[in-house]
Order: C-alpha cells, then sequence, then structure tokens
C-alpha cells in the first residue's frame, strides 16, 4: 500500500515538473533491455517523464545471450553505459539505470527519486540549443558554452513496441519512446564559443526524433541540449 502511494505521488511531481519546465532541457538517458524482468516498469516511467523532459531508450546488448535478443540492442549503447559507469566509479553496469544529465544515476524504476533530480536538473543554467529542420537535414546553433563540450547527435523512434518471445519477459508486450537508433559526435565546441552548423541526414529521419546536447568529454554533465519531433506533414 505504502509503494503505491509513494509511486502515485511521485507520479504528481513528474505532472507538476511537466507543467513547470514543458521539454525542460534536461536530458533523461535510460540503459535498458528486453530480457530484464525489472527494466519495463523504467520504460513506463521513462514515457511519464518524456513530457518534462528530453529523453533517450538507450538498450543495451548484454542480456541479449539470456534467451531473447532484444532488436533494439546496441553495443555501442553498452560502451556508453560502461563510460558512466567508470567516471560514476560504480562496480558494473547494471539495468535498469537512469542518468539525468551526465550528472547523477540511479535505478531507472525508481519514480521518487527520478522526481526529485528532476526537479533539481531542471533549474541549472545551461547553454540554449535550437535546433531547425532543412531541406537536407537539421541546422544546430547552439549559445556560447560555458565549458568545453563534445556536440552529440541522437537520432530516435518516436516510439516502439516488442512482443517478447523468450527470457525474463516472455510473453510481455512491450513498449518504449524515444528508441536511440544511433548516437555520434558531430563536432566540439570550447568554452565561450558557440557552435553553427547544418548537418546532412537521409530523408528517412523525417520520422524521428532528433537529439542535440553538449556533454563535456568522459562522458560527462550536460549543458545543453535540445529536440525535435518527428516531422509529419499535413496531407
Amino acid at each position: 500500500m505504502f509503494r503505491r502511494l509513494a509511486l502515485a505521488a511521485s507520479c504528481v511531481v513528474l505532472m507538476a515538473a511537466a507543467a513547470d519546465h514543458a521539454r525542460a532541457p534536461v536530458l533523461v538517458e535510460l540503459f535498458t533491455s528486453e530480457g530484464c524482468s525489472s527494466c519495463p516498469p523504467a520504460d513506463r516511467l521513462l514515457q511519464q517523464m518524456d513530457a518534462s523532459a528530453i529523453v533517450l531508450s538507450e538498450h543495451v546488448d548484454y542480456w541479449d545471450h539470456q534467451g531473447w535478443k532484444d532488436p533494439f540492442s546496441s553495443p555501442a549503447f553498452t560502451e556508453r553505459q560502461q563510460s558512466y559507469t567508470r567516471m560514476f566509479h560504480l562496480d558494473g553496469p547494471y539495468t535498469p539505470e537512469m542518468v539525468l544529465d551526465g550528472a547523477v544515476e540511479f535505478v531507472g524504476n525508481d519514480a521518487s527519486r527520478a522526481a526529485r533530480e528532476l526537479t533539481n536538473a531542471a533549474h541549472h543554467p545551461k547553454a540554449e540549443v535550437h535546433l531547425a529542420r532543412t531541406p537536407s537535414g537539421v541546422q544546430i546553433d547552439a549559445d556560447a558554452a560555458a565549458v568545453s563540450a563534445d556536440v552529440l547527435l541522437a537520432l530516435a523512434d518516436d516510439s516502439g513496441a516488442s512482443q517478447v518471445a523468450a527470457g525474463e519477459n516472455k510473453g510481455r508486450n512491450l513498449s518504449y519512446v524515444a528508441i536511440v537508433r544511433t548516437l555520434r559526435k558531430i563536432g566540439s565546441v570550447k568554452r565561450g564559443a558557440a557552435f553553427h552548423r547544418e548537418i546532412e541526414l537521409p530523408r528517412s529521419t523525417a520520422a524521428q526524433r532528433i537529439v542535440v546536447f553538449l556533454q563535456e568529454s568522459g562522458p560527462g554533465r550536460v549543458s545543453g541540449a535540445a529536440m525535435l519531433e518527428p516531422y509529419n506533414p499535413a496531407p
């Protein structure tokens, strides 16, 4: 009973954050896997946070040998999580893990912790990042950065679902938001400098979210972020 009340209270806080900081430039990364039975609650939590932050669902591949291969998994996301593992001085990577602004990590299905960290992160000053779709891709304009940082671009499917046929989640129909398909460095910026660049993208990316963020190398703290919704022209 207490757990249900705590979860309900956390959801109220998340909705309040959404009202006060709609799409605040807070980057929320969730390292998840369809092979992990503890991950579906974290996936649902990320969907709730989608209204108030810039979210990315990154499916790792180290669960793929447990009887079910996650169709969204990639060794690139495992490698990124391992970088965070070293930065946060953890014993090893785990799922579900949530990372906010590259500055704090915690168990990804902890709704009350997520609400607190989201509220705190929304008040941290960041460089403004402006994105605009162009005929050939995306135009990126970032204001002067407070610190030197890498400029990263993520392409993510807006949503997705999977019917799991084996492993710990056998028989479950799982759904996701902001499923990252590619994440790459497209440049860097020095402290006090702005960033302006047009990046060419395939036409197929019109149906995806485009997320660009500034992050200290390592990876480290995120100092700016922005997102473009999928482009759905009127019929």
